[in-house]
């Protein structure tokens, strides 16, 4: 069956996924339309194909010991210089991020991996650019504001065209409904076929 690129993350739900997503594409990022606005919780890891049923499994059972939780992303931050990125900052439920991804990469499960860089929830808007068109995204997104409650996380997969699609979502609580990941526009993607 071979090996699969899989991350697990939190949507950014509309109207703010599509708005940042089209911020990033026209700050110049090439990457903007094939990966949904998100909050990750696990980074692109391989795993074995065959692993996805354990891995499904695993990722439920963390769900449904979760709760909704107030996510509120406010300004801007940069991980420059030590990584190329610019980000919206994750000012509420970063604590509950921090927990869901430890719960994720637990060494009793099926997603252990180390991390390169100790994990800090944000969201992307200009990954690997010039520095001028980094720094035009610092600014500009400077006074950006967004916050919703978070009920489910989803798990993704990355295709060979470098484009990521939700394989499933995890609502949390026993049978609780959480919100979909969401369509975003500039993408022609459907929102069953979208990944972080």
């Amino acid at each position: 069956m071979g090996t699969v690129t899989l991350g697990v993350s939190i949507a950014v739900p509309e109207p703010y996924g599509s708005l940042l997503q089209e911020r990033r594409a026209s700050f110049g990022d090439p990457a903007a339309h094939g990966i949904p606005t998100h909050v990750t919780l696990l980074p692109p890891t391989e795993a074995e194909a065959a692993r996805l049923p354990a891995i499904e499994v695993h990722l439920a059972s963390i769900a449904t010991g979760s709760r909704p939780f107030p996510m509120r992303l406010s300004g801007t931050g940069t991980f420059r210089p030590l990584s190329p990125v610019v980000f919206v900052q994750v000012v509420e439920g970063a604590s509950a991020c921090s927990w869901l991804q430890k719960r994720v990469r637990d060494a009793s499960g099926p997603l252990v991996r180390e991390l390169q860089f100790p994990y800090h929830p944000h969201v992307t808007v200009a990954h690997g650019i010039p520095e001028a068109a980094m720094d035009r995204a610092y600014a500009e997104l400077a006074d950006y504001e967004a916050s919703w409650t978070c009920g489910s996380f989803a798990l993704y997969e990355q295709g060979p065209d470098l484009v990521w699609r939700k394989i499933n979502e995890f609502p949390f609580g026993a049978g609780g409904i959480g919100p979909a990941v969401p369509a975003q526009s500039g993408s022609s993607l459907d929102a069953s076929s979208l990944q972080p």
